[in-house]
Protein backbone atom coordinates (compact mmCIF):
# COMPACT_ATOMS: atom_id res chain seq x y z
CA UNK A 1 0.00 0.00 0.00
CA UNK A 2 1.36 3.65 -0.80
CA UNK A 3 0.49 6.04 2.09
CA UNK A 4 1.78 9.60 1.67
CA UNK A 5 3.16 11.28 4.27
CA UNK A 6 1.82 13.81 6.28
CA UNK A 7 3.01 17.60 5.41
CA UNK A 8 4.24 17.77 8.52
CA UNK A 9 6.27 14.63 9.94
CA UNK A 10 6.35 16.19 13.60
CA UNK A 11 2.39 16.16 13.53
CA UNK A 12 2.13 14.47 16.58
CA UNK A 13 4.30 15.55 18.81
CA UNK A 14 3.42 18.87 17.81
CA UNK A 15 -0.35 18.11 18.02
CA UNK A 16 0.22 16.55 21.35
CA UNK A 17 0.47 19.55 23.03
CA UNK A 18 -3.21 21.04 22.12
CA UNK A 19 -5.60 17.92 22.21
CA UNK A 20 -7.57 16.61 24.37
CA UNK A 21 -8.03 12.72 24.47
CA UNK A 22 -10.79 10.66 24.88
CA UNK A 23 -11.56 8.70 28.51
CA UNK A 24 -7.64 9.36 29.03
CA UNK A 25 -6.00 11.34 32.20
CA UNK A 26 -3.62 13.71 30.35
CA UNK A 27 -1.26 14.22 32.92
CA UNK A 28 0.45 10.67 32.66
CA UNK A 29 -1.52 9.31 29.20
CA UNK A 30 1.36 8.19 26.44
CA UNK A 31 0.83 9.53 23.01
CA UNK A 32 -1.33 7.33 21.16
CA UNK A 33 -0.17 5.40 17.83
CA UNK A 34 0.19 7.02 15.15
CA UNK A 35 -2.20 6.02 12.17
CA UNK A 36 -1.57 6.65 8.44
CA UNK A 37 -4.03 4.86 6.38
CA UNK A 38 -6.46 1.60 6.98
CA UNK A 39 -7.57 -0.69 4.40
CA UNK A 40 -9.89 -3.67 4.75
CA UNK A 41 -9.48 -4.80 8.83
CA UNK A 42 -5.50 -3.46 8.57
CA UNK A 43 -4.45 -0.11 10.14
CA UNK A 44 -1.27 0.91 8.95
CA UNK A 45 1.04 2.68 11.68
CA UNK A 46 3.13 5.91 11.07
CA UNK A 47 6.05 3.37 11.59
CA UNK A 48 4.95 1.09 8.42
CA UNK A 49 3.70 -1.38 10.93
CA UNK A 50 0.46 -3.30 9.83
CA UNK A 51 -2.29 -4.08 13.02
CA UNK A 52 -5.52 -6.06 12.86
CA UNK A 53 -8.17 -3.75 13.99
CA UNK A 54 -10.24 -5.89 16.33
CA UNK A 55 -12.42 -3.69 17.60
CA UNK A 56 -14.07 -2.09 14.00
CA UNK A 57 -12.76 1.26 15.07
CA UNK A 58 -15.72 1.12 18.26
CA UNK A 59 -17.98 -1.38 16.10
CA UNK A 60 -18.62 0.89 13.25
CA UNK A 61 -16.87 -0.37 10.50
CA UNK A 62 -18.42 -3.43 9.66
CA UNK A 63 -17.77 -3.37 6.16
CA UNK A 64 -14.00 -3.01 6.39
CA UNK A 65 -12.15 0.49 5.93
CA UNK A 66 -12.31 2.10 2.72
CA UNK A 67 -15.07 0.01 0.95
CA UNK A 68 -15.36 0.81 -2.69
CA UNK A 69 -18.64 1.29 -3.34
CA UNK A 70 -19.22 3.85 0.43
CA UNK A 71 -15.94 5.75 -0.74
CA UNK A 72 -17.47 6.04 -4.46
CA UNK A 73 -21.21 6.89 -2.79
CA UNK A 74 -19.54 10.01 -0.65
CA UNK A 75 -17.14 11.55 -3.34
CA UNK A 76 -20.31 11.93 -5.64
CA UNK A 77 -22.53 13.65 -3.50
CA UNK A 78 -19.62 16.00 -2.29
CA UNK A 79 -19.59 16.85 -6.01
CA UNK A 80 -22.95 17.98 -5.92
CA UNK A 81 -24.20 18.25 -2.37
CA UNK A 82 -22.12 18.11 1.03
CA UNK A 83 -24.88 19.88 3.17
CA UNK A 84 -27.21 22.31 3.87
CA UNK A 85 -29.74 22.88 6.33
CA UNK A 86 -32.36 20.31 7.33
CA UNK A 87 -34.81 23.36 8.77
CA UNK A 88 -36.93 23.66 5.83
CA UNK A 89 -34.77 22.54 3.11
CA UNK A 90 -34.32 18.33 2.14
CA UNK A 91 -32.33 16.13 0.02
CA UNK A 92 -32.77 13.16 -1.17
CA UNK A 93 -30.11 10.68 -0.13
CA UNK A 94 -31.85 11.60 3.85
CA UNK A 95 -35.19 10.96 2.85
CA UNK A 96 -34.05 7.66 1.07
CA UNK A 97 -32.47 6.29 3.90
CA UNK A 98 -35.41 7.33 6.32
CA UNK A 99 -37.65 4.96 4.26
CA UNK A 100 -35.11 2.29 3.95
CA UNK A 101 -35.00 2.78 7.79
CA UNK A 102 -38.77 2.30 8.20
CA UNK A 103 -38.80 -0.54 5.74
CA UNK A 104 -36.18 -2.23 7.10
CA UNK A 105 -37.33 -1.88 11.03
CA UNK A 106 -39.80 -4.18 12.23
CA UNK A 107 -43.65 -2.89 13.10
CA UNK A 108 -44.47 0.69 12.92
CA UNK A 109 -41.14 2.01 13.18
CA UNK A 110 -41.64 4.81 10.92
CA UNK A 111 -40.84 7.84 11.51
CA UNK A 112 -37.31 8.56 11.37
CA UNK A 113 -35.30 11.71 13.05
CA UNK A 114 -32.38 12.07 12.45
CA UNK A 115 -29.07 13.37 14.79
CA UNK A 116 -24.80 12.61 14.49
CA UNK A 117 -24.28 10.65 17.52
CA UNK A 118 -25.47 8.16 19.33
CA UNK A 119 -25.45 9.84 22.33
CA UNK A 120 -27.51 12.43 20.96
CA UNK A 121 -30.00 10.20 19.33
CA UNK A 122 -30.81 8.85 22.88
CA UNK A 123 -31.16 12.03 24.32
CA UNK A 124 -33.82 12.56 21.32
CA UNK A 125 -34.92 9.13 22.51
CA UNK A 126 -35.36 10.49 25.75
CA UNK A 127 -36.52 13.63 24.87
CA UNK A 128 -39.55 11.93 22.56
CA UNK A 129 -40.80 10.13 25.49
CA UNK A 130 -41.00 12.47 28.06
CA UNK A 131 -42.60 14.79 25.39
CA UNK A 132 -44.93 12.10 24.28
CA UNK A 133 -46.58 12.77 27.68
CA UNK A 134 -46.50 16.30 28.48
CA UNK A 135 -48.56 16.50 25.07
CA UNK A 136 -50.65 14.44 26.39
CA UNK A 137 -51.44 16.17 29.75
CA UNK A 138 -49.18 13.53 31.84
CA UNK A 139 -46.60 15.82 33.15
CA UNK A 140 -45.42 14.01 36.07
CA UNK A 141 -44.66 10.98 33.71
CA UNK A 142 -40.98 12.32 33.30
CA UNK A 143 -38.84 9.63 34.27
CA UNK A 144 -37.11 6.70 32.31
CA UNK A 145 -36.32 2.87 33.83
CA UNK A 146 -33.19 1.76 32.61
CA UNK A 147 -30.71 -0.92 34.01
CA UNK A 148 -27.55 -1.93 35.67
CA UNK A 149 -24.74 -2.94 33.47
CA UNK A 150 -25.91 -0.05 30.57
CA UNK A 151 -24.40 2.71 28.98
CA UNK A 152 -26.25 4.67 26.82
CA UNK A 153 -23.87 7.77 26.24
CA UNK A 154 -21.61 10.54 27.66
CA UNK A 155 -23.62 13.28 27.54
CA UNK A 156 -25.71 14.56 30.37
CA UNK A 157 -28.80 12.94 29.93
CA UNK A 158 -27.79 9.10 28.66
CA UNK A 159 -25.47 9.44 32.19
CA UNK A 160 -28.40 9.57 34.25
CA UNK A 161 -29.52 6.33 32.50
CA UNK A 162 -26.23 4.39 32.79
CA UNK A 163 -25.24 2.09 35.67
CA UNK A 164 -24.46 4.59 38.43
CA UNK A 165 -22.06 2.01 40.21
CA UNK A 166 -20.04 1.50 36.63
CA UNK A 167 -18.18 4.69 37.91
CA UNK A 168 -17.22 6.82 34.82
CA UNK A 169 -20.05 8.98 35.65
CA UNK A 170 -20.26 8.54 39.65
CA UNK A 171 -18.54 12.06 39.93
CA UNK A 172 -22.19 13.88 38.43
CA UNK A 173 -24.20 11.81 40.26
CA UNK A 174 -25.43 14.87 42.24
CA UNK A 175 -26.04 17.01 38.85
CA UNK A 176 -27.65 14.35 37.14
CA UNK A 177 -31.44 14.06 36.31
CA UNK A 178 -32.48 11.60 39.16
CA UNK A 179 -33.96 8.04 37.14
CA UNK A 180 -35.07 4.79 38.10
CA UNK A 181 -32.49 1.89 37.96
CA UNK A 182 -33.46 -1.72 37.99
CA UNK A 183 -31.92 -4.90 37.14
CA UNK A 184 -32.56 -7.44 34.81
CA UNK A 185 -35.47 -9.43 34.94
CA UNK A 186 -33.50 -12.69 34.08
CA UNK A 187 -36.06 -14.64 35.47
CA UNK A 188 -39.35 -15.32 37.54
CA UNK A 189 -38.06 -13.73 40.28
CA UNK A 190 -36.03 -10.89 38.96
CA UNK A 191 -39.77 -10.10 37.03
CA UNK A 192 -41.38 -9.99 40.26
CA UNK A 193 -38.54 -7.56 41.69
CA UNK A 194 -39.02 -5.05 38.34
CA UNK A 195 -42.83 -5.47 38.89
CA UNK A 196 -42.76 -4.23 42.29
CA UNK A 197 -39.94 -1.49 41.44
CA UNK A 198 -42.59 -0.48 38.45
CA UNK A 199 -45.67 -0.36 39.91
CA UNK A 200 -44.25 2.13 43.04
CA UNK A 201 -42.91 4.51 40.25
CA UNK A 202 -45.23 3.96 37.44
CA UNK A 203 -47.38 7.42 38.12
CA UNK A 204 -43.82 9.48 37.42
CA UNK A 205 -42.28 6.81 34.93
CA UNK A 206 -42.82 7.14 31.24
CA UNK A 207 -40.49 4.64 29.54
CA UNK A 208 -38.04 1.93 30.19
CA UNK A 209 -34.34 1.80 28.12
CA UNK A 210 -32.88 -1.09 27.50
CA UNK A 211 -29.94 -2.36 24.96
CA UNK A 212 -31.34 -5.57 23.52
CA UNK A 213 -29.62 -8.88 23.62
CA UNK A 214 -26.13 -7.31 24.80
CA UNK A 215 -25.16 -4.42 26.88
CA UNK A 216 -22.29 -2.91 25.15
CA UNK A 217 -19.70 -0.78 26.81
CA UNK A 218 -21.32 -1.71 30.58
CA UNK A 219 -19.45 -4.91 30.35
CA UNK A 220 -20.30 -6.95 26.83
CA UNK A 221 -23.06 -8.27 29.11
CA UNK A 222 -25.84 -11.11 27.22
CA UNK A 223 -29.48 -11.89 27.65
CA UNK A 224 -32.04 -13.38 26.13
CA UNK A 225 -34.86 -12.61 24.31
CA UNK A 226 -36.96 -13.57 27.07
CA UNK A 227 -35.81 -10.83 29.14
CA UNK A 228 -36.93 -8.39 26.11
CA UNK A 229 -40.12 -10.15 26.16
CA UNK A 230 -41.00 -9.74 29.81
CA UNK A 231 -39.98 -6.13 29.17
CA UNK A 232 -42.02 -5.54 26.48
CA UNK A 233 -45.14 -7.12 28.92
CA UNK A 234 -44.35 -5.06 31.75
CA UNK A 235 -44.32 -1.85 29.55
CA UNK A 236 -47.57 -2.61 28.20
CA UNK A 237 -48.96 -3.83 31.91
CA UNK A 238 -48.23 -0.20 32.95
CA UNK A 239 -48.53 1.96 29.56
CA UNK A 240 -44.78 2.92 29.19
CA UNK A 241 -43.03 3.18 26.37
CA UNK A 242 -40.20 0.71 25.34
CA UNK A 243 -36.85 2.10 23.78
CA UNK A 244 -34.43 0.01 22.53
CA UNK A 245 -30.82 1.23 22.04
CA UNK A 246 -29.46 -0.64 19.13
CA UNK A 247 -26.85 2.22 18.53
CA UNK A 248 -24.12 -1.02 19.26
CA UNK A 249 -26.31 -4.17 18.22
CA UNK A 250 -28.00 -2.67 15.20
CA UNK A 251 -26.92 -3.31 11.45
CA UNK A 252 -25.80 -7.19 11.94
CA UNK A 253 -23.33 -7.19 15.22
CA UNK A 254 -25.21 -9.64 16.86
CA UNK A 255 -26.18 -12.11 14.05
CA UNK A 256 -29.69 -10.20 12.57
CA UNK A 257 -29.79 -7.22 10.76
CA UNK A 258 -31.22 -5.34 14.25
CA UNK A 259 -31.40 -7.33 17.61
CA UNK A 260 -35.47 -7.20 17.61
CA UNK A 261 -35.66 -8.59 14.70
CA UNK A 262 -35.48 -11.74 15.80
CA UNK A 263 -36.79 -11.36 19.37
CA UNK A 264 -40.24 -11.08 18.59
CA UNK A 265 -40.61 -7.80 20.45
CA UNK A 266 -41.02 -4.18 18.83
CA UNK A 267 -40.17 -1.10 20.70
CA UNK A 268 -41.84 1.83 20.73
CA UNK A 269 -38.84 4.09 19.98
CA UNK A 270 -35.36 2.90 18.55
CA UNK A 271 -32.27 4.63 18.58
CA UNK A 272 -29.52 3.65 15.79
CA UNK A 273 -26.11 4.61 15.30
CA UNK A 274 -22.19 2.98 15.25
CA UNK A 275 -22.38 1.10 11.94
CA UNK A 276 -24.87 3.08 10.21
CA UNK A 277 -22.63 4.51 7.66
CA UNK A 278 -20.32 1.65 7.55
CA UNK A 279 -17.87 3.42 9.93
CA UNK A 280 -17.30 6.53 7.89
CA UNK A 281 -19.07 9.61 8.73
CA UNK A 282 -21.11 10.05 12.01
CA UNK A 283 -24.64 9.57 11.59
CA UNK A 284 -27.56 8.43 13.82
CA UNK A 285 -31.37 7.75 13.79
CA UNK A 286 -33.84 7.99 16.38
CA UNK A 287 -37.02 6.18 15.22
CA UNK A 288 -40.08 6.22 16.63
CA UNK A 289 -43.90 4.81 15.59
CA UNK A 290 -47.07 6.27 14.60
CA UNK A 291 -48.49 5.90 18.07
CA UNK A 292 -45.72 8.49 19.27
CA UNK A 293 -45.53 10.27 16.65
CA UNK A 294 -49.15 11.37 16.45
CA UNK A 295 -49.06 12.54 20.17
CA UNK A 296 -47.02 15.52 18.29
CA UNK A 297 -49.25 15.73 15.42
CA UNK A 298 -50.92 18.80 16.49
CA UNK A 299 -52.19 22.23 15.80
CA UNK A 300 -50.60 23.79 18.77
CA UNK A 301 -46.87 24.71 18.40
CA UNK A 302 -45.86 23.96 21.33
CA UNK A 303 -46.46 20.02 21.00
CA UNK A 304 -43.70 19.87 18.23
CA UNK A 305 -40.40 18.10 18.87
CA UNK A 306 -38.12 21.38 18.93
CA UNK A 307 -34.99 19.67 18.43
CA UNK A 308 -32.79 20.62 15.33
CA UNK A 309 -29.55 19.38 15.53
CA UNK A 310 -26.83 22.15 12.96
CA UNK A 311 -25.87 19.06 10.85
CA UNK A 312 -28.90 16.62 10.91
CA UNK A 313 -29.23 14.46 8.25
CA UNK A 314 -25.90 16.12 6.92
CA UNK A 315 -25.95 14.78 2.94
CA UNK A 316 -22.69 13.29 2.92
CA UNK A 317 -23.34 10.81 6.23
CA UNK A 318 -26.75 9.86 4.40
CA UNK A 319 -25.19 8.92 0.98
CA UNK A 320 -22.46 6.74 2.88
CA UNK A 321 -25.73 5.12 4.81
CA UNK A 322 -27.20 3.83 1.32
CA UNK A 323 -24.56 2.50 0.25
CA UNK A 324 -23.78 0.73 3.61
CA UNK A 325 -27.26 -0.94 3.43
CA UNK A 326 -26.56 -1.78 -0.36
CA UNK A 327 -24.03 -3.78 0.87
CA UNK A 328 -25.65 -5.49 3.22
CA UNK A 329 -28.41 -6.38 0.54
CA UNK A 330 -25.78 -7.16 -2.46
CA UNK A 331 -23.10 -8.91 0.13
CA UNK A 332 -23.64 -11.70 2.46
CA UNK A 333 -22.74 -9.51 5.81
CA UNK A 334 -25.04 -11.40 7.65
CA UNK A 335 -23.34 -15.33 6.65
CA UNK A 336 -19.84 -13.76 7.33
CA UNK A 337 -21.14 -12.53 10.88
CA UNK A 338 -22.41 -16.33 11.29
CA UNK A 339 -18.61 -17.87 10.09
CA UNK A 340 -17.25 -15.25 12.70
CA UNK A 341 -19.15 -16.36 15.82
CA UNK A 342 -18.16 -19.87 15.03
CA UNK A 343 -14.78 -19.18 14.68
CA UNK A 344 -14.62 -16.96 17.69
CA UNK A 345 -16.02 -19.35 19.44
CA UNK A 346 -13.88 -22.41 18.59
CA UNK A 347 -10.53 -20.02 18.96
CA UNK A 348 -11.21 -18.10 22.24
CA UNK A 349 -12.52 -21.30 24.04
CA UNK A 350 -9.19 -21.89 25.19
CA UNK A 351 -8.69 -18.73 26.38
CA UNK A 352 -11.44 -20.43 29.58
CA UNK A 353 -8.56 -22.47 31.30
CA UNK A 354 -5.83 -19.74 31.31
CA UNK A 355 -5.77 -18.23 35.44
CA UNK A 356 -7.30 -15.26 35.71
CA UNK A 357 -10.30 -15.74 32.90
CA UNK A 358 -13.29 -15.86 34.52
CA UNK A 359 -16.46 -16.28 31.46
CA UNK A 360 -15.69 -16.06 27.48
CA UNK A 361 -18.68 -15.78 25.74
CA UNK A 362 -19.57 -14.91 22.03
CA UNK A 363 -22.70 -13.43 20.42
CA UNK A 364 -22.95 -12.89 16.81
CA UNK A 365 -19.30 -11.02 15.80
CA UNK A 366 -18.58 -10.31 19.59
CA UNK A 367 -16.65 -12.11 21.06
CA UNK A 368 -15.95 -11.20 24.91
CA UNK A 369 -13.02 -13.02 28.15
CA UNK A 370 -14.24 -11.84 31.20
CA UNK A 371 -11.20 -11.14 33.53
CA UNK A 372 -11.80 -12.09 37.13
CA UNK A 373 -10.06 -8.49 38.15
CA UNK A 374 -9.87 -4.81 36.07
CA UNK A 375 -7.59 -5.29 32.85
CA UNK A 376 -3.72 -3.71 32.93
CA UNK A 377 -5.43 -1.88 30.06
CA UNK A 378 -2.08 -0.07 28.38
CA UNK A 379 -0.33 -2.90 28.97
CA UNK A 380 -2.03 -5.53 27.48
CA UNK A 381 -2.58 -2.81 24.40
CA UNK A 382 1.03 -2.61 24.00
CA UNK A 383 1.59 -6.11 24.14
CA UNK A 384 -1.24 -6.86 21.83
CA UNK A 385 0.22 -4.37 19.11
CA UNK A 386 3.17 -6.27 19.43
CA UNK A 387 1.84 -8.98 18.11
CA UNK A 388 0.01 -7.04 15.42
CA UNK A 389 -3.40 -6.59 17.24
CA UNK A 390 -5.10 -3.43 17.49
CA UNK A 391 -7.18 -4.85 20.82
CA UNK A 392 -8.36 -2.01 23.40
CA UNK A 393 -9.86 -3.56 26.75
CA UNK A 394 -12.08 -2.16 29.26
CA UNK A 395 -12.74 -2.43 32.51
CA UNK A 396 -11.87 -6.02 33.10
CA UNK A 397 -13.03 -7.21 29.51
CA UNK A 398 -11.05 -7.84 26.51
CA UNK A 399 -13.05 -8.30 23.43
CA UNK A 400 -13.37 -8.75 19.79
CA UNK A 401 -15.88 -7.17 17.61
CA UNK A 402 -14.07 -6.82 13.98
CA UNK A 403 -15.36 -6.21 10.74
CA UNK A 404 -17.73 -8.47 9.10
CA UNK A 405 -15.55 -9.09 5.81
CA UNK A 406 -12.09 -9.76 8.67
CA UNK A 407 -10.44 -12.47 6.89
CA UNK A 408 -10.37 -16.16 8.73
CA UNK A 409 -6.50 -15.53 9.07
CA UNK A 410 -7.14 -12.17 10.34
CA UNK A 411 -9.38 -13.17 13.05
CA UNK A 412 -6.86 -16.06 14.12
CA UNK A 413 -4.32 -13.36 14.72
CA UNK A 414 -6.99 -11.74 16.69
CA UNK A 415 -7.76 -14.24 19.00
CA UNK A 416 -4.24 -16.11 18.90
CA UNK A 417 -2.93 -12.72 20.53
CA UNK A 418 -5.77 -12.46 23.31
CA UNK A 419 -4.45 -16.27 23.95
CA UNK A 420 -0.59 -15.30 24.15
CA UNK A 421 -1.00 -12.16 25.87
CA UNK A 422 -3.33 -13.12 28.34
CA UNK A 423 -1.41 -16.50 29.10
CA UNK A 424 2.16 -14.73 29.89
CA UNK A 425 3.23 -14.21 33.58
Amino acid sequence: MVTPGPADPDWLTRGFQNIWLPYAQMKHVDPPTAVVATSGARITLADGRELVDGIASWWTACHGYNHPHIAAAVRAQLDVLPHVMFGGLAHEPAYRLATRLANMLPGDLSRVFFTESGSVAMEVAMKMAVQYRLNRGERARRKILSFRGAYHGDTFGTMAICDPDEGMHAMFAGLLPEQIIADLPRDEAGLARLRDVIARHASELTAIVVEPLVQGAGGMLFHDADVLRRLRALADEFDLLLIFDEIFTGFGRTGAMFACATTGVTPDIIALSKALTGGTLPLAATIATSRIFDAFWSDRPEHALMHGPTYMGNALACAAANASLDLFETEPRLAQVAAIADQLARELEPCRALPGVRDVRVRGAIGVVELDRPAERVALMRAFIERGAWIRPFGNIVYLTPAFTIPADDLSRLTAAIHVVLAAP
